[in-house]
């Protein structure tokens, strides 16, 4: 993510996977085509540091091939000419234009772009203003809610099960490290049946995310999934939490949550407890649902206080957290930390004298150390071993 506030600038640590990326990410397994407009090559940082589903299973991610000659002249019609002719072979379930900072710079209007294509094709197209400016969960939010905005028809019959949504799963936050099957394997055991899952893994196809406004509850496991779960409730009135099931006893009480918001049928928002942590208490640095989730789990179990550091949204943040983008900011916040919880890459910035502790996030690091990232799903290991 290159930052678009010269003060939120790094010198030292890594970005951020960019918002043109998380659209990749979000619909990379749903059969549809991706379009990057960007220059020739520019797909190489997305498929080689951003997605480690590349090699396992095929989709249809493609780069415009953008020339200095089209984004000083521009040339719309070879993009649409070309979209549609490869659309025509490849017969995709939907067609989606992500931008990047030259489109950005030169007015191009994706949107309009993309209105144009499904015309020509019948083939749903959508175009996304991404900038490369922002996060990747700002592309992954916009990919989510246009699914759900564009493919959860009206009139969708509820399950009589305790149905779930699982909404903001992507490997930039959830690695194949198994997480993800953790997850769906947890909520069987609650007792929940599976609708969909925006989207990756089981339960992940454009056909079950149709069938979203069919569930009871849904289940934001990221800052991602937020304003999809959010259209879903508005369309269907389908209650939502917030929260990723790390450790045994924060798994319950979400479990506990999602029960009672899919018996009331209301969204619970307030299932973190206060923290009372000092400035010299741990300090966890991430995505704000999962960092959330973990001090939150620390705190039941461990009787631990910490803070929540999140340069990726304020979801699920307390007063005790801040959210926080420039590396000189994060860096004052954390100096008279005891212990930092975090990628890697932000040891650099952290005070010697403060205990690190690292726990990889693969949007941060992408795949340096994806061999180290741990599964927390209902599960103490981590915790036990590195907190205790």
């Amino acid at each position: 993510m290159i930052s678009n506030n010269i003060k939120n600038a790094s010198r030292i640590i890594s970005t951020y996977s960019a918002d043109v990326f998380g659209v990749c990410s979000a619909l990379y397994e749903l059969g549809g085509m991706v379009i990057m407009h960007d220059a020739s090559g520019c797909n190489s940082t997305y498929t080689t540091h951003d997605e480690p589903r590349w090699y396992d299973i095929e989709s249809n991610i493609f780069i415009s091939a953008l020339t200095e000659a089209e984004a000083i002249f521009g040339d719309d019609d070879k993009l649409i000419n070309e979209i549609c002719d490869a659309a025509e072979d490849l017969e995709p379930k939907f067609i989606a234009i992500a931008g990047t900072p030259v489109p950005t710079m030169i007015g191009t209007d994706l949107k309009a772009i993309a209105s144009v294509i499904e015309q020509r094709t019948g083939i749903p197209s959508f175009g996304f203003h991404t900038t490369g400016m922002n996060s990747y969960i700002h592309g992954a939010s916009l990919a989510f809610e246009t699914l759900v905005s564009r493919f959860c028809g009206a009139g969708t019959k509820k399950q009589p099960e305790l149905s779930v949504n699982i909404i903001g799963a992507t490997p930039l936050d959830f690695s194949v490290n198994g997480s993800m099957q953790s997850i769906k394997k947890w909520l069987s055991y609650e007792g929940f049946k599976i609708t969909s899952c925006f989207s990756m893994g089981d339960y992940s196809s454009l056909e079950n995310i149709s069938n979203s406004g069919s569930a009871n509850v849904s289940l934001v496991i990221s800052e991602s999934g937020l304003a999809a779960a959010q259209r879903l409730e508005s369309m269907f009135g389908i209650p939502y939490v917030a929260g990723v099931p790390i450790g045994k006893a924060f798994s319950e009480v979400l479990s506990k949550a999602l029960k009672s918001a899919a018996c009331r049928n209301t969204s619970d928002t307030e299932i973190f407890a206060d923290r009372n942590p000092d400035e010299n208490s741990r300090v966890i640095i991430g995505e704000s649902v999962f960092s959330a989730s973990l001090a939150q789990e620390m705190l039941i179990e461990y009787g631990i206080n910490s803070r929540v550091i999140s340069p990726l949204g304020n979801c699920c943040l307390q007063k005790c957290d801040a959210e926080l983008l420039g590396e000189s900011d994060i860096e004052n916040a954390v100096k008279n930390a005891s212990e930092v919880i975090a990628d890697p890459l932000y040891k650099p910035i952290v005070n010697p004298s403060s205990k690190f502790t690292a726990l990889p996030h693969e949007g941060f690091s992408g795949r340096i150390y994806r061999k180290d990232i741990p599964d927390m799903i209902n599960n103490n290991l981590f915790l036990e071993r590195k907190l205790k």
